[in-house]
């Protein structure tokens, strides 16, 4: 079985024997595993001033990139940005999905479709940047069917994307839904609100993914708690990243809603980066003991591996996953 059927036996909830599949919705150390610049960090308007050999060259080694991480850390899955072949509002408005399709073929053609691969596809409103805040949250109150015909046109634009990627059968697997909601102490949306604005067009965006063949991961960090019912009941096929700096337990999640959705995560990264290395294992080892109870289960940390964190305790973490995230036969 490949990494990326293992995993989507994983997403189904299905018994799994062998290793617990694993992957990070972004591992940015790539400088220090591969002496390479992450594709998300590369400067995406260097991409319009290059020739078609310029680009063709770029997005080999971005998928190279992708593939590698993937066989060195035995990863199941690849989540594809494509901030450095464009932005990314240019893509969701204009839908001019070429750079990115290439990219995605790219990595299909280097690892013979041994890895789930997953784009960005969530429409539905995140925590407003802090520019934005003030009047986000004042439009919440006084203008909510100006954000009711925002979030209505950003769904038609990601159906619009997805249709393009099902006409493009075989480079996706699925959907990572990205949107955060989350803050550490508790939502940013009030229970009603999130009700009322973000759970009609996820739960939308959702059935329309999976009614063209598509797997969707949801992803907000933070503390989930006070809307996790909300969130399973739109029906996605996994939820991620389960932060336990954000008060949210696995074991309690697993009971409460392991037959319903796949499970992501949920080693905590403050631990990972700050701990003692005695606190990090013991971490790594809680969220594997937990989680693989029962099935339904997708190793990861809490967030993504990101930059400023040593890359040798991801590797800890990682050998720890290798010698003992294994299911009995």
């Amino acid at each position: 079985m490949t990494p990326r059927e293992k995993l989507i036996k994983a997403l189904k909830r299905e018994k799994i024997t062998g290793h617990v599949p694993h992957f990070e919705l972004a591992f940015f150390l790539t400088m220090e595993a591969l002496g390479k610049i992450h594709p998300q960090h590369r400067n995406y308007e260097q991409w319009y001033q290059m020739s078609k050999d310029e680009r063709r060259l770029h997005t080999r080694d971005m998928a190279e990139t992708y593939v590698a991480i993937a066989e060195k850390y035995n990863h199941s899955a690849i989540f594809v940005q494509p901030h450095a072949i464009g932005n990314w509002d240019h893509y969701v408005t204009s839908l001019d999905m070429d750079p990115l399709l290439e990219v995605l073929e790219e990595i299909r053609a280097i690892s013979n479709d041994k890895y789930f691969i997953m784009i960005h596809g969530d429409p539905t409103f995140a925590i407003p940047a802090g520019d934005d805040m003030v009047k986000f949250s004042t439009d919440l109150y006084e203008n909510p069917e100006k954000l009711h015909e925002t979030a209505a046109k950003q769904g038609d634009h990601f159906m619009k994307m997805c249709d393009i990627m099902h006409r493009h059968g075989g480079l996706l697997d699925g959907f990572a839904l990205c949107s955060d909601y989350c803050l550490n102490t508790n939502p940013f949306f009030p229970n009603d609100l999130f009700e009322e604005l973000i759970m009609p067009y996820l739960s939308e965006i959702i059935a329309y993914y999976r009614s063209h063949g598509f797997y969707t991961i949801k992803h907000t960090d933070g503390n989930i708690n006070p809307i996790v019912e909300q969130l399973v009941s739109c029906k996605p096929d996994a939820l991620h990243s389960i932060d336990p700096q954000g008060h949210v337990d696995l074991k309690n999640i697993k009971k409460r809603f392991g037959d319903r959705v796949c499970i992501i995560g949920n080693v905590n990264c403050g631990l990972l980066q700050t701990g003692t290395i005695d606190e990090m294992e013991a971490d790594v080892r809680r969220s594997l003991r937990d989680g693989m109870e029962s099935y339904g289960y997708i190793f990861s940390t809490s967030n993504c591996v990101f930059t400023g964190l040593e890359l040798s305790r991801y590797e800890r973490m990682h050998r720890i996953w290798r010698e003992e995230g294994i299911y009995d036969k």
